[in-house]
Order: C-alpha cells, then structure tokens, then sequence
C-alpha cells in the first residue's frame, strides 16, 4: 500500500471516528432535551465540518506534487480556512440559533480529543 493512500485511509478514518463521536454525543444529550441535542451536534459539528474542509483543501492543492516551500503556505491557509470555519459555524449556533453552551461546548471539546488520541490509539493497534 503507497503512504498517500495510508495517509488519506488514516485521516478518513479519524474523520469517521470524529462522525461517530459527535452523533453519539447529540444523540445522548437528545434524551435530555431536544435542544441540547441539536446544541450537541452543532458543537460536533463546529469541530468535524472544518477538518473535512482542510482534509478536501489538503489533498486537492498536495496531491501529486512533490514537497516544496509550498508546503507550508497551504498548511497556514488549511488552518486559518478551519479556524474561519469553527468560528463562523459557533456564530451561528450561538447567535442564530441560540444553542444551549453546555452541551455544544462538550460536544465539540469531544470531537476535539478524538482528534488528538485516535492517531495514537490507531498507532498503536497496528
């Protein structure tokens, strides 16, 4: 199997992981209330949506090319792209929506864990 293809299996599966999380979550916290529910997924959400975006933005600009200075320039402009992202999508949830704070903060501190512990737990099964 060629790195790239192990690299874009691993981030799909941290990505799938990520999914799995937040769904859980919103739907435990949907038990309590319906609206701290959809406050659970919004804040899964706000973490989940801007890793797929970087995740598409990464793998469209590197793809097929070699590293060069390029490198970290699309990296810094992934990152600001997600930083974007989280906030405008915690706007909305907040602002718009006028999600409950607990369980969107949960949720999304959770998301952001499995970000963080999947690639070492995953490491360390294979």
């Amino acid at each position: 199997m060629s790195v790239s293809l192990y690299k874009v299996k691993f981030a799909r599966t941290v990505l799938l992981l990520q999914l799995v999380t937040f769904v859980v979550i919103g739907t435990l916290f949907s038990f309590k209330d319906l609206t701290w529910g959809v406050s659970a997924f919004a804040g899964g959400l706000a973490a989940w949506l801007p890793n797929v975006l970087f995740m598409i933005f990464a793998w469209r600009h590197q793809a097929g090319h070699e590293v060069t200075g390029r490198l970290a320039w699309t990296f810094a402009l992934g990152e600001a792209l997600k930083v974007i992202v989280t906030v405008l999508v915690l706007i909305v949830a907040l602002g718009v929506f006028k999600a409950v704070f607990t369980p969107l903060g949960l949720a999304w501190l959770s998301v952001l864990m499995v970000q963080i512990v999947a690639p070492a737990v995953i490491n360390n099964k294979g």
